[in-house]
């Protein structure tokens, strides 16, 4: 089997903003004086989940939390914390040997592309990807299909024609139900227990060079 693009996931796997976004309200918990716990923080899906955040905090804070302001005071810290990001270890490598291989990329991610384009712009990364394909875009967050889907149409490639990248559980269920073989690099923040349906497991994107992962990746049966 001989590959043509590979389809990435953009939170937590191309750069850490997972670890941002829970810093961020870690650090609004603690302007109020509180500790945010971190259990069940990060949603089993590709949606977004601020307004259960807010409502959570509001309730703890009570009658003074003015949640305008906290969004805005949450979103500019954030902003300072995802500035300092650089590409995940061994993202640019995988990056650098497709351009050698002829490789077409793409993303698929759930956030916007307001999001993903301006991160992707920041590390220098844009204009590698011939394809964003953004969670606005599609009716369905992962583990819906929907975003590789449309990816996979913006190529104009089969799913046997690609592989996907991700690092959640809920999206390698969103990757394999879009036809696709699933390599996995699990964020800091996901339990690697949860990743049994993976076609590849990685510690790091450092881990493996491309081609060898791509040989794998070609002996499964998707």
């Amino acid at each position: 089997m001989t590959f043509k693009a590979l389809i990435f996931d953009f939170d937590g796997l191309l750069m850490d903003t997972e670890t941002t976004l829970l810093d961020s309200w870690r650090w609004e918990w603690e302007r109020h004086g509180l500790r945010l716990d971190p259990a069940g923080f990060f949603a089993e899906h590709g949606g977004n989940v601020d307004d259960q955040r807010y409502a959570r905090l509001a309730a703890a804070v009570g009658i003074a939390y003015d949640r305008e302001t906290s969004h805005t005071l949450r979103m500019a810290y954030r902003a300072e914390l995802n500035a300092a990001l650089e590409p995940s270890p061994g993202i640019v490598a995988w990056l650098d040997r497709a351009a050698e291989l002829g490789l077409r990329l793409a993303v698929a991610s759930s956030s916007p592309v307001t999001h993903v384009g301006a991160m992707l712009d920041q590390a220098g990364l844009l204009d590698r990807f011939e394809v964003l394909a953004t969670g606005e875009e599609v009716t369905g967050h992962k583990p819906d299909p929907g975003v590789y889907r449309l990816a996979l149409r913006r190529l104009e490639l089969r799913p046997a024609e690609a592989v996907a990248f991700e690092d959640t559980a809920h999206g390698v269920a969103a990757a394999h139900a879009a036809g696709l073989r699933c390599v996995a690099v699990p964020n800091f923040h996901a339990d690697h227990g949860r990743f049994t349906d993976a076609d590849i497991l990685l510690p790091s994107a450092a881990d493996a060079p491309l081609d060898e992962i791509l040989a794998r990746c070609a002996e499964i049966r998707p």
